[in-house]
């Protein structure tokens, strides 16, 4: 049997347009949003969307609002026709690929001549690649407390783009349900408190882990890695897999599990962003393991930098 062919879709009333009318035939939608450059943990996203909805959305955009000027916007990995390719092989395909030009575009706003950023800069704010372009786009969704600590120490414009965005997405492609990865364990939870806090009628999915045979985590930005730093990149998944080991074994002091693990990604040639171990809920740093917990890491091996975590229930 042919592979389905999804359907491209680019502007935002054309994909309400098509969200409705296939809710008026009955149907649920799911929806997985990714900013491209698709690997497996992004089409089993899709594989468990499948399992909750009769059709399947998926977006590919690089949201600007979650960069900062001085990240990697404008060399963040792309291939739009190989994400068409992999996306119509999945069993069962995608229904629609949302690949809109830009979501902060809104016809009549001015462009600005960089006076915003300017006065930005001199508050002492640290700006997105939307405000710095000038943009107009004044609006932006904030999960105050979830989106503190982690990753919003060292990228502090990060998960207001990403709750702004996916609101924006929600809003224009409507669905039922919504599949996240739990590789960014902290956006899956921001999301899913956003969604609560809002009143969305949208089902939040958080789907595990993809990793590749060797244990690293499945991410676009492994392509950045050289050979030698995707072999010393393998010690982040060892030095989760050993705290997890040593946490169902009775050791719960989270001090000397994150103090091993920072040693065993260190001796390997990494730096470490953070390496934190809190609740699985609140995200609120723990001393001791009594109850859920994840073990999160950020770790930077050249110029790049990745994410991870392991969950530890005792």
């Amino acid at each position: 049997m042919a592979a389905k062919e999804a359907i491209i879709i680019t502007d935002k009333d054309e994909m309400r347009k098509w969200t409705r009318s296939m809710r008026g035939q009955g149907n649920t939608i799911g929806f997985v949003p990714t900013m491209g450059y698709l690997h497996q943990g992004h089409l089993s996203l899709v594989q468990d969307a499948h399992n909750q909805a009769d059709l399947i959305v998926v977006s590919i955009y690089v949201n600007p609002g979650q960069f900062s000027p001085i990240e990697d916007l404008s060399t963040y990995p792309s291939d739009f026709q190989g994400d068409i390719e992999k996306l119509n092989s999945v069993p069962g395909g995608v229904d629609v690929v949302f690949n809109p030009k830009n979501l902060y575009d809104y016809g009549n706003s001015q462009i600005g001549n960089g006076s915003e950023r300017n006065f930005e800069e001199s508050e002492g704010m640290v700006v997105s690649c939307v405000e710095d372009k000038g943009m107009g786009h004044e609006t932006w969704v904030r999960v105050e407390k979830l989106e503190k600590g982690l990753c919003g120490n060292s990228r502090p414009v990060f998960f207001r783009g990403v709750a702004t965005v996916v609101t924006k997405l929600f809003n224009i492609v409507e669905p039922d349900v919504a599949v996240f990865g739990k590789k960014d364990y902290q956006q899956w939870r921001i999301i899913r408190r956003m969604v609560r806090d809002l009143d969305f009628g949208i089902k939040v999915i958080g789907s595990e882990i993809v990793r590749e045979h060797d244990g690293l985590a499945m991410s676009s930005r492994n392509v950045k890695l050289s050979p030698a730093d995707r072999q010393r990149a393998l010690s982040i998944s060892r030095a989760l897999s050993r705290a997890q080991v040593e946490a169902e074994k009775g050791q719960v002091n989270c001090r000397e599990l994150i103090n091993t693990a920072i040693l065993t990604i260190a001796e390997a040639g990494g730096t470490v962003d953070y390496a934190e171990i809190v609740d699985q809920e609140s995200l609120e740093p723990v001393e001791t393991i009594k109850r859920p917990v994840v073990f999160c890491v950020a770790v930077w091996f050249g110029k790049v930098r990745l994410i991870d975590n392991m969950e530890i229930d005792v």
